[in-house]
């Protein structure tokens, strides 16, 4: 089953609900506008389909192979990746200063969907390279950011993040990777660290590792830690690349999913690496590359549920079974499509209304990337502010949504999604994992409630409610869109009410905040979709009523329609499950379970 860019789909969120044409007074946004953009997305979907997807279903079955130490892709995937390299991808949204082409962040994270949808495995490796690009450009010295990132912003040179070790996941404090200073600015790094994904490979000539551990004396704990950078190769002053460091990947990892992407052990032995910002500031500048990825986790999620929900759809359209219960609708044939019954219209659109609110969501979280560096105080402040408050957000509530909607497709399929004929079951298990790496959503959750919320008083949050409260005074009226502003009203005001709860009664007691902040992100991230599909609503009905008769529109109107009636009510449960707190999860006895 061909896999296709949803490139109409991302037009119309970038051109019609974000604008993007508005902001040409914004950094990054000067020399762009929505036709170049469409321009760019139509090649980039060109790419992901004919390049990258046909390698998916094969990489799965293939996996990687490791051979003493040497790592080795699927076949076809060297060459995929560095088809993509000379085509200039990865730099997309790179620094124009170390040979990116600065295109904004929102125009990256829409190729970044048509990739991850493709293969979530393969758009891992650039993936992973972004996001050590972002740690290094973000805090490492300028002769450091000179020396490596011209060849990874290109995707010549391939990245990493090195956190875990065997006995430490979420809990880094207990990082026991050691470095000792050489005296001449440079460090030796020894220890291991597990499930680092593009760890090794044969894609690229050189792999930049950033590495968490411990200078020799440092305090435990969090505050004892420091960021290296760790090459593969050594590089020379001119830029060339010398004799192997002393860094190995010991083994590979036998997963569940994204059997493609190379999911290693690495092993350091004294290996020559350079600190990345100061001493005892590893997890402050650790933090640009985790939300890097966190942001392109919840992506991933999301894309590999927009790939199960096509492939459910063409399976729907194709398999014969049963006859409709009004009447059979293709009575010259030996049975209806099933697309015929009620059950599997609910699956498929609950996967559409999620899938499209998730795809706006992303969109409209990475403009807020971009504006970050606009040059009005306020809206940088603002903006600052949102990324903070809703990555964890996007990351867990996109992952969730991403492995439910491949449930749906699966079941959609029925006992051939089960077997291997169709990729359904792959699709299924390569969304698992979203919800785990870069912290488990429990964890987002608790970053949320516990870091995010109360941060600076509780701007951000006041101020998105704000924001929420001004569309819906404006777009109040009667109409079509009306019940999608209600339902946004009404899920935002459920959202007040547990924040307020969450402060009365956090407080008191920690493990109330704790207990009630997994369904605290789910109301959230009900709201944010709410308020995403208000902005679609308006867009799409804003068309119809000028007249246009572009299927698309109506098409958009009614998946919101679904979204409103039978998913924006579980706002309510979400609500009514914080609001019992902590009791009835701690008062039984360990040994009881």
């Amino acid at each position: 089953m061909a896999y296709k860019a949803p490139v109409r789909d991302l037009t119309f969120i970038l051109n019609e609900v974000l604008e993007i044409d508005r902001y040409t007074n914004q950094p990054g946004f000067e020399d762009i506008s929505s036709d170049l953009v469409g321009q760019i997305l139509e090649e980039g979907a060109r790419f992901a389909d004919e390049v990258i997807a046909p390698i998916n279903h094969s990489g799965d079955k293939e996996g990687c192979h490791w051979d003493n130490g040497v790592v080795t892709g699927p076949k076809g995937w060297k060459e995929a990746y560095q088809a993509m390299v000379a085509a200039g991808w990865p730099a997309l949204s790179a620094d124009p200063a170390y040979g990116g082409q600065g295109m904004p962040a929102v125009v990256g994270m829409a190729f970044g969907q048509f990739t991850a949808g493709a293969s979530a495995a393969f758009s891992m490796y650039p993936g992973l390279t972004a996001g050590a690009y972002a740690g290094i450009h973000a805090n490492a010295s300028d002769e450091l950011k000179a020396k490596y990132l011209p060849k990874m912003a290109t995707g010549e040179w391939g990245g990493t993040m090195n956190l875990t070790e065997p006995q430490c996941g979420t809990d880094l404090g207990m990082v026991r990777t050691k470095a000792v200073p050489q005296g001449d600015g440079t460090y030796r790094i020894t220890g291991q660290k597990i499930w680092i994904s593009a760890g090794e490979h044969d894609f690229a000539d050189n792999i930049i590792h950033t590495v968490l551990a411990r200078v020799e004396g440092a305090p435990a704990g969090i505050k004892g830690l420091s960021l290296f950078l760790v090459p593969k190769f050594m590089v020379g002053e001119d830029g060339s690349i010398g004799e192997r460091n002393g860094v190995q990947c010991a083994g590979l990892e036998h997963k569940m999913g994204i059997h493609g992407n190379a999911t290693c052990v690495m092993s350091y032995d004294d290996a020559t690496g350079w600190l990345i910002g100061e001493e005892g500031r590893g997890m402050n500048n650790m933090f640009v590359v985790m939300n890097e990825a966190r942001l392109g986790t919840g992506l991933q999620g999301l894309a590999i549920g927009a790939a199960a929900y096509q492939a459910a759809v063409q399976f729907a359209h194709d398999r014969l079974q049963g006859r409709s219960l009004t009447g059979p609708k293709n009575p010259d044939g030996p049975a209806d499509s099933i697309m015929v019954h009620p059950d599997v219209r609910r699956m498929l659109l609950e996967a559409k209304a999620f899938v499209e609110g998730g795809q706006a969501f992303i969109l409209w979280t990475a403009l807020q990337a971009d504006l970050e560096k606009s040059a009005d105080e306020t809206t940088a402040q603002k903006a600052k502010d949102y990324m903070g408050l809703l990555t964890p957000v996007l990351k867990a509530y996109l992952t969730d949504k991403g492995f439910h909607v491949a449930s749906l497709g699966m079941q959609v399929h029925g006992g051939s999604g089960y077997t291997e004929h169709f990729q359904a079951s792959q699709y299924l298990r390569d969304a698992r994992i979203t919800m785990i790496y870069e912290g488990t959503n429990g964890i987002q959750a608790l970053d949320l409630v516990g870091r995010k919320l109360p941060s600076n008083g509780g701007r951000a949050i006041m101020s998105w409610f704000a924001d929420i409260d001004a569309f819906v005074a404006d777009n109040g009226g009667e109409g079509p869109v009306k019940p999608f502003v209600d339902g946004l009203a009404d899920a935002k005001k459920k959202l007040q009410e547990a924040t307020m709860w969450l402060m009365q009664n956090g407080m008191a007691n920690p493990d109330n905040a704790a207990a009630a902040s997994t369904d605290y992100l789910n109301l959230f991230g009900i709201t944010a979709l709410a308020y995403l599909w208000a902005q679609m609503a308006k867009a799409a009905q804003a068309k119809i009523d000028a007249g246009s008769t572009d299927p698309f529109y109506v098409t958009k109107m009614q998946t919101g329609r679904y979204f409103v009636e039978r998913i924006l009510p579980d706002a309510a449960s979400h609500l009514v499950k914080l609001k019992t707190g902590a009791e009835v999860l701690m008062q039984m006895p360990a040994e009881a379970f």
